[in-house]
């Protein structure tokens, strides 16, 4: 049995990540992919607009592959949290055109190094800023499966809408009596370990 390439194992998990991040965004009107669901205001575009920069970061600036097309708020003296919402000028579409641009921009570094490639994380701090692209890729894997889960949970928060990726939610299939159900059971052992009387 011949064993995956890494490096096309490493890029199929980040690939996935991505595309389940902008899935949470699908159908949702304007003001809820823009507003501001936790008291840190994080909110379902400005993880995309965040992801863009973080990978025209480390798939770009960290190899000496410069992202083309750098946005004020990517560069270190922007405003604290500019990558982390929309502004009003900035559309949905700008910012996803963008992402797209970032990833074909992050693919072509992947393909033009080997995962041994050296490179230069300048904000990490100075015994651990030498890196490899592999290490960078597993970063990212991690760092981007953290806010997919966070957009996951963002948008159940709005509409219910919960799973890993369409076509493949990922849960255990129940109607919505089901979950109900199941919530009240956990509401009501939660109350019990706490000494609290039930609900």
């Amino acid at each position: 049995m011949t064993l995956p390439d890494p490096k096309a194992t490493l890029l199929r998990y980040l690939d996935s990540v991505r595309d389940a991040l902008l899935w949470k965004l699908d159908g949702l009107p304007e003001y809820d992919v823009r507003r501001p669901l936790t008291p840190t205001g994080t909110n379902l575009l400005g993880l995309v607009k965040h992801v863009a920069s973080v990978e025209a970061g480390y798939l770009g600036l960290v190899f000496d592959r410069p992202f083309p097309d750098t946005r004020p708020w990517m560069l270190g003296d922007a405003e604290p949290n500019a990558d982390m919402w929309a502004t009003e000028e900035e559309s949905r579409e700008e910012i996803l055109d963008l992402y797209r641009r970032v990833r074909e921009h992050a693919a072509a570094t992947v393909e033009a190094l080997e995962l041994d490639s050296r490179g230069t994380v300048p904000w990490w701090g100075e015994a651990r800023r030498e890196v490899s692209l592999h290490q960078i890729l597993v970063h990212l894997v991690a760092e981007l499966n953290r806010h997919a889960g966070q957009a996951d949970i963002l948008r159940e928060t709005l509409d219910g809408s919960a799973g890993l990726v369409q076509g493949n939610d990922n849960l255990v299939e129940g109607d919505q009596a089901w979950w109900q159900a199941y919530h009240a059971r956990l509401e009501q052992a939660a109350r019990t370990a706490a000494g609290l009387p039930p609900a």
